[in-house]
């Protein structure tokens, strides 16, 4: 394979543009005089392709705030220089979200400039390419977890319902709740990845279809709690089938970003439906879902979950994963 990186002034990147012409996305060259500002300067690894970075790639939603952008909310690396106080030269790190690939140029390159304050250390348990495999998608379904965690969701409750399970933050979720206990029930558009699902940890698969269109206000009683990704119907039937007093952990909006539910569930069962935002999560709780993601997810499912892909095969990819027929988790190697 041939490498791409030639040098600090001729770096390949996907580079993403909008003009009298229209909207591009497209392989190009970029110089670190071009890279935007920031007090830390990362010779990057690995990146990865998200569903938001897929969006951005195909101009299917509004992500992209300034042009032109360098796609990619997810990086790691290594620090070639640094001003900030929390970083050295040499060091290895990690960057998830802060608007990195909407608003400032992102991990799709094989150097980036930004914020230290942007930077956790990549733990010691992890490579580039691990912590990548993870991305944010992983490190959203730690914070997902740790929610139902904080709202006394424990394994005994009963059934743990993870919806978009075949995708990035669900594959990570199943993983997770799996080694620490929980019987997980997996929904997921795709019946040919049930035997993927059931090697995550997932006890058993059910259609999205069974969630996806309007439902009752209540339902029968019987999730101890969830992670949904995809917000609209399928976020309103699984608040209708919560048991009394259980939790939603609502971090996407893959099937819309409408809520047509009811007060009912919330003031007849106690349920909760908890937030989780990734991108702009304070620093301390960044290092502590990493850390959680050291100690809790299970390596040998890391390699189930990922595909390794180069930047060019990035752009070919990106429309694949709106349409949602790929899996798991999408590693780009920058420098191949």
């Amino acid at each position: 394979m041939t490498k791409i990186y030639q040098s600090k002034l001729n770096m390949q990147a996907l580079l993403i543009n909008k003009d009298a012409a229209g909207y591009t996305a497209q392989l190009g060259q970029i110089k670190e005089a071009q890279l935007p500002q920031g007090d830390v300067l990362i010779k990057v690894d690995y990146s990865t392709l998200n569903y938001k970075d897929s969006l951005a790639i195909t101009g299917a939603s509004p992500v992209v705030r300034s042009f032109p952008m360098v796609p990619g909310i997810d990086l790691a690396g290594t620090v070639e220089k640094s001003d900030h106080a929390d970083f050295k030269a040499g060091d290895k790190v990690v960057l998830n979200g802060f608007g990195v690939g909407e608003g400032h140029w992102g991990g799709l390159a094989q150097m980036a400039r930004v914020k230290g304050d942007w930077l956790v250390p990549l733990p010691s348990a992890f490579t580039s390419k691990q912590a990548m495999a993870i991305g944010t998608a992983g490190y959203t379904a730690m914070l997902c977890v740790m929610a139902l965690e904080q709202h006394g969701v424990t394994p005994d409750k009963g059934e743990v319902l993870v919806t978009g399970a075949a995708g990035g933050v669900g594959s990570v979720a199943i993983s997770l709740l799996a080694k620490l206990g929980y019987t997980v029930v997996a929904s997921s558009g795709r019946v040919e990845e049930t035997d993927y699902l059931m090697s995550l940890g997932a006890s058993k698969v059910m259609d999205r279809n069974e969630l996806s269109e309007k439902g009752r206000p209540l339902a029968k009683e019987r999730w101890a709690g969830a992670i949904d990704v995809a917000g609209s119907h399928t976020l309103a039937n699984i608040c209708a089938s919560m048991k009394y007093g259980g939790t939603v952990a609502a971090c996407g909006l893959a099937q819309g970003y409408d809520l047509p539910a009811t007060v009912m569930p919330f003031i007849l069962r106690g349920v909760i439906l908890a937030g989780v935002d990734s991108v702009y999560r304070p620093k301390a709780d960044r290092v502590a879902a990493w850390a959680r993601l050291a100690k809790d997810l299970n390596p040998t499912h890391l390699d189930a979950m990922m595909t390794e892909i180069t930047l060019s095969q990035a752009l070919d990819t990106a429309q694949g994963q709106i349409d949602g027929r790929t899996r798991g988790r999408f590693v780009v190697n920058v420098n191949a």
